[in-house]
Order: C-alpha cells, then structure tokens, then sequence
C-alpha cells in the first residue's frame, strides 16, 4: 500500500519540478477548496438560521453535494489509479468511505468537511515537503549557466557544458564558478560556503584547484578547466543529496510497512464497531442498536485512522537532515548512515590528510650511492604525476631548488609501498621503508627511527637514498577527538601507513591510546573486520586516501574527507566530509542523534494521540469534526517538529 503522503515524500527535487500551468494548479490547490469553504460555512450558516427556501431536503444535500464534489472529485481520481494499480487500501479509500458514509446518514457538512480539511492538511504538508525539497535544490544547485571562456584571444559567453577540459575560463568578482579548475596568475580569495559550510574566504593561489560553487571575492581569475560539467564537484554534490532520499533508513521502511498492514486493519475495526453492535442487540434485546449513530463511530475512526503523519513526518524528517548536514559541509548519502551514525561506539581515524593536514615539507636529505641534488631529481620526477601529499610536498621542494624533471614511463601503483615507473633504462622505485624490506635491502641506521615521514629511493632493486618529511596536525584534530568522547565515544584508534614512532607521537597528541602504523591496505582491512566481530560493535572509518577505499566500503560507516580525498575513497564512503575537518564528525553524529530523537518523538507522539482520539471516537465521545481537526493537527504538529532540525545548531 503507497498512501497519498507516501507518493508526496519522494523528496529528491525531481519529484517538485514546477507545474507547467501554473494557473490550472493554483485553482485545483486553492481555488476549489475556497468555493467548498466558503459554501461549507454557507449552509451551516442557513441550517441554523433556518431559512426557507434551504429546509427542504432536495435543495439541502444539492447544496452541500456542489461544495464536496470539487474538492472530492481529485481524491476520487488519485482513489481510481491506485486501484489500477491494485493498491486498494490506502488513505484516499479511507477520506471516500468516511465521507459517503457520512452523507448516507445524513451528516452532509461533515461528509464535506471530511474532504475539505483533509484536502487543506495534504496541501499544507506537502507545500512544508516542497519547502524542504526547494531550499536544498537551491543550496545545491547553484551552477552558473553561463560562463566566459576564452578562445583564439576572444571572450565568448556560452554554457559551461560546452567548455571542453584545459580551456580557460574567467570569473569576474562576485560570480561562482561554474566548472571546477586551476587558478591561473595571482593569488584570490574565494567564498567556499556552498561548498563546505565554512563563514570565512579562503585564499588559493596560482596552480591551486578551484570548485564549481565557489564565488570568487575580490578580483577577476582566470582558470584552467579540469574536469567537465557533470563531473564537476558540485554535479557529483547534486547527485549525491539527490540519491541520498532514495536510501531508506530503517524507521522509513518500518513506517512502510506499517502503513501497509495498519490501513486494512482499520478499515475492518471501523466495520467491526458497527457490526458487532447489531449482533450484540441480537441476542441482548434490551440493547438499543441504531444503525447510523454505530456507523458515525466507524466513520469517526477511519478518519481519525488515516497514517499520513507518519508516512509523511518521517521522511521529511531524514530529508530535512540531509539537508541540513549539506550546509554544514557534510553530506550523507542516504537516510541510512544518518541511523547507522546513531549507533557508532568505535571509529578507527587515518592519520595522514585525515587528522593532519597533509601539508609535508621536505625536512632533510640522505643520499645512498647518489649526489642528492640528483637523487631528489629522480624521486621528484617520479612522484610529477601522483596526487599525494606528500608527492606534492617532493616536488615543491624540487621547485624551489630550481631542480629540472625527467620524463617517466608508466608509473604504476604498488599498494601499500609506493610508486615504480621507468627513467630511461632504470626501474625506480619510490616508497615508505618496506619497500626496502621487500627488495630485500637493509635498512640503514640513518634512517630508523628518526621520528619523520620517510620515502626512500630504489633504483634496479638497490637503495639510493631517502628523503625526510614532517607533517603536523589539522587545527580542530585534537577538539575532534576530544568531543567524540564526549559523545560517549571512547573506542578510537588511529591507524597509519607511517612508520610507528610517527604514529606513536601523533597519537600523544591527540591522546588516542590505540595507535597502529606501518599497516598495509590490507591490515587495516583485517582491523575493521575483527571489530565488526565484537558482539554490539559499530565501527566507523575516517579516511581520504585511494588506499582507504576498501576500509571506507568495509566499515559501518566509511566517511571520507572530500576536499583532498580521492575518488575511490568518496565512492566508497557513505558520509562525505567536504571541509576535510576532523571535527565534523562529531557534527554528522549530533545531526544523526536529533534526527533519530525527532522520528522517535513523531512516532510516539502520533501514534498515542491517535489511539486516545480513536477509542474515544469508537465510544462516541468524539464527533466528526474533532476526528477532522484531530488528524489534521497531528499530521502537522508532526511535520512542524520534523522541520526543526533546519533551524538547529550542530557546530
């Protein structure tokens, strides 16, 4: 059974795109529940002044029949395709029954309020749905239509879908970015809100990428294209809070469920309450049973019956937060991980670009059998085409000594101990310390335990040399772990490729008492699969790198960080931290927390309002009106409170 609510909540932006008569729409929404309103108050207004010409009975169901056939007629429509579609017993049966049974008694104000009011709460909810859905669509999509490329020396304005990878583009202050990029010339400053949730500009200089999203602050830039339109950041953002509906959490599919069995189950309690009465006068007499007051009762409790404040106040719920986690940089694929979130008691951190800042800076030099000027030159030349830190921080170095770079012949990963590629007729092979141990090199004293990042250099098989880099902590790394076990988060492990001494000390600092290093890709898989072991054990994973993105997919909840992550890693991941800020996981687990006490309270709070309200309908201590106003105002109160989430504080 999909209930009217039900088909309303499939929330991705798709499901609201403008109505193409605007209009014919306004009319059917607004229009024709006025009319039925105002003739509704209209003939109550007659009945109880008494006047003439309305008494006679003809003229008194005509009138009340033209208010509740405009409003009706709709449901109607929805009622006849759901049957089609053999979904018989769902909310449009329940409103239709409820308000022909209703005129069959000779209740025709309430057989029009029936429709009328269930009309105005539908239209309200789903403009409340609709409100989420629009301020997300517009949080997100936000792509430029128009971007200034230029070509032969000419600036052409054309769609950014048009622009091809390494063309230039140019954004005047003010103007977002359109398509993701490199800065071309001087240093600017960026506003990156849209995109990670930060409040303050970011400055980027020459060579460094640019987001589509980001609005350039103080001056015209010039960028190199990187990536096309549909792969840009912000596209693949899109695409992700819109898939992110399509992933149910637990308590939406329960609600499903429910509904499915709950509505057929009322139908036949609402005809048991006027049955059971007429057998019971069967065989005791002296009980007076009349048909129309038991049918009211029923009547009464199928309206009151009707699930949609479930049905639509828990999706919205989960939406809401999607969306509210989207502003804050964070972005949760699905309704899901904002459950499974909830139940987190373990999370295991990679060290590297996860909880330091990835920033390393070459420290000092050993050389092997190679002056070092040409060392460097062979492991810069190496690492030109890796998107690593630390590759990075290699070929700064190399830069600024105005070292030249040699061309390489296909580079090649080797998981979990580094690159190899060809120089002319030399295999070099440029990795952490077990590269050594695996081409069966010793290890030389100048470069154990010295407390730095190591990479050495292997050139056919025999050591060359190695290079020292140090690496520091992000600024929130520290409050990152610090708030988790205030959370009630204590199981926190920091793993890392990097050798133990260096871990040893990053985890000092940030007072991790479980620190691993020197793990292959593989051990880390193996540490994630024994803590799912562990009776009641929920295990996270926070990682960035490519050589993560197994851990990311094995773990209850791989979250990665988005800005300097790789690809692999953010496909695998479940939560994307857009910021790259350890701290934001705190955030994602308080966002999951209140999402789940909001659902709680709606479900709770809905269904006991409705089990006193029903019992009392079935006595017949509610009449047709309050059963009405009832459902209508839980329905709402219940999407009220799911629409708080956008208006909390999580930071």
């Amino acid at each position: 059974m999909e209930t009217n609510a039900e088909k309303r909540k499939n929330i991705s932006s798709d499901n609201y795109k403008p109505h193409q008569h605007p209009g014919k729409h306004w009319t059917i929404t607004y229009g024709l529940p006025a009319i039925s309103f105002i003739m509704l108050l209209a003939g109550i207004a007659l009945k109880q002044t008494g006047a003439e010409w309305f008494m006679p009975s003809q003229v008194h169901i005509l009138w009340f029949a033209a208010a509740f056939f405009p409003i009706a007629l709709p449901i109607l429509k929805e009622a006849y395709t759901a049957i089609l579609r053999k979904d018989i017993f769902n909310e449009f049966t329940l409103m239709i029954i409820a308000a022909i049974g209703a005129f069959a008694i000779g209740e025709y104000p309430e057989a029009v309020a029936v429709m009328l009011f269930y009309t105005i709460g539908e239209t309200m909810q789903h403009q409340a749905v609709h409100k989420a859905s629009r301020n997300i669509s517009d949080l997100i999509d936000i792509r430029p239509e128009q971007t200034v490329v230029i070509r032969d020396n000419r600036h052409i304005t054309i769609s950014p879908k048009e622009v091809n990878i390494g063309e230039e583009i140019e954004i005047k202050p003010g103007e977002r970015v359109p398509l993701d990029g490199f800065i071309i010339g001087n240093p600017a400053m960026f506003d990156t809100a849209a995109l990670t949730g930060e409040s303050q500009p970011r400055s980027i200089r020459d060579g460094e990428e640019v987001l589509a999203g980001m609005i350039s602050c103080s001056q015209t830039v010039r960028l190199r294209v990187t990536r096309p339109y549909e792969d840009s950041t912000l596209a693949r953002i899109l695409s992700l809070v819109k898939e992110a509906s399509e992933r149910k959490a637990p308590a939406e599919l329960y609600i499903r469920r429910f509904a499915r069995i709950y509505t057929p189950i009322v139908i036949v309690l609402a005809m048991l309450i006027v049955l059971i009465p007429a057998l019971v006068s069967l065989f005791f007499p002296t009980f007076q049973y009349i048909f129309a007051d038991w049918l009211y009762r029923g009547l009464i409790f199928l309206v009151i019956s009707c699930p949609c404040a479930l049905v639509i106040s828990v999706p919205l719920s989960y939406f809401a937060a999607i969306g509210t986690a989207s502003r804050t940089g964070i972005l949760f694929k699905g309704g899901n991980f904002l459950d499974a979130i909830t139940h987190l008691n373990c999370i295991a951190f990679d060290k590297t670009g996860t909880l330091t800042t990835g920033n390393f800076q070459v420290t000092g030099l050993t050389s092997g059998c190679l002056p070092e000027e040409k060392l460097l030159r062979i492991v810069a030349s190496a690492e030109q085409k890796s998107t690593h830190p630390i590759a990075k921080a290699i070929l700064e170095c190399a830069e600024k000594r105005k070292i030249p770079l040699i061309d390489i012949i296909a580079m090649r990963e080797l998981p979990g101990y580094g690159i190899e590629c060809e120089i002319g007729s030399d295999i070099i092979r440029i990795g952490n310390t077990r590269l050594l141990k695996e081409t069966n090199n010793n290890i030389p004293e100048t470069i154990k335990d010295n407390g730095n990042t190591t990479v050495v250099c292997t050139i056919n098989g025999k050591y060359a040399g190695a290079l020292f880099l140090s690496d520091t902590l992000k600024p929130d790394a520290i409050q990152a772990i610090s708030t988790l076990k205030k959370l009630g988060i204590h199981d926190i492990s920091l793993l890392s490729g990097d050798k133990q001494t260096i871990v040893d000390r990053f985890a000092r600092e940030l007072r991790i008492n479980n620190a691993f290093g020197e793990l292959l890709p593989g051990d880390k898989v193996n540490f994630i699969e024994t803590k799912k072991r562990q009776p009641e054990t929920t295990v996270a994973f926070v990682g960035d790198g490519m050589n993560d993105a197994p851990v990311l997919a094995l773990s209850d909840v791989g979250i990665a960080m988005g800005k300097l992550g790789s690809d692999a890693s953010i496909e695998s991941a479940d939560i994307i931290i857009q910021t790259d800020q350890p701290s934001k996981v705190a955030t994602a687990i308080r966002i999951g927390r209140s999402t789940r006490k909001i659902v709680q309270q709606n479900i709770i709070g809905a269904i006991s309002v409705k089990l006193v309200i029903l019992f009392a309908g079935a006595f017949g201590f509610a009449s047709m009106w309050g059963a009405v106003f009832a459902d209508t105002g839980v329905a709402l109160l219940t999407v009220l409170n799911a629409m708080r989430i956008f208006k909390k504080k999580f930071e």
